[in-house]
């Protein structure tokens, strides 16, 4: 009857190798050819180690099997990290185009509303002129009002002599 998978572990156990015992290749379960070029591939990276703290761009350690195959991707962007000392305060930014419409629209509308405050746009002309037409009505209304009330005030006045 088989065993599955692992046949030659009869105590059902797996025992797994440390990472000091893959890098010395002293690890049971892989085959020899690759100890070989594990060993070819430590000496390249420990040159590639040296060149790297010339350069310092990578600081980062390689997780896995990152550290062995160096895979670039041209569309990945690199996030720049820039530090407080680095950044130039009177460096001006460029703005999109639709930034700079939205803030010269903004800029309009407010000086259009100052305008409108001092009555200068044709606008506030003829809402001026109708507030004026308005208030003149209202004020001849209530002349009106104040001699039919005189008037009243005589009727009963003389109704009651």
């Amino acid at each position: 009857m088989g065993r599955g998978k692992f046949k030659g572990k009869p105590t059902g156990r797996r025992q797994f190798s440390t990472p000091e015992q893959m890098m010395a290749g002293t690890s049971a379960s892989r085959p020899r050819t690759f100890k070989k070029e594990e060993a070819e591939v430590v000496e390249d990276e420990r040159s590639d180690e040296e060149s790297e703290e010339e350069s310092e761009d990578e600081s980062e350690k390689m997780k896995g099997a990152q550290g062995v195959i160096r895979i670039e991707n041209p569309n990945l962007a690199k996030p720049k990290n820039l530090k407080a000392r680095d950044l130039d305060i009177e460096k001006t930014t460029e703005l999109s185009r639709r930034e700079r419409e939205e803030i010269e629209k903004q800029q309009a509308h407010e000086r259009f509303m100052k305008l409108q405050e001092q009555g200068k746009t044709d606008q506030a002309k003829k809402d001026l002129e109708r507030l004026a037409l308005i208030r003149q009505q209202r004020a001849e209304a209530a002349k009106k009002r104040e001699e039919e009330k005189a008037v009243k005030e005589q009727k009963k006045t003389e109704a009651r002599k």
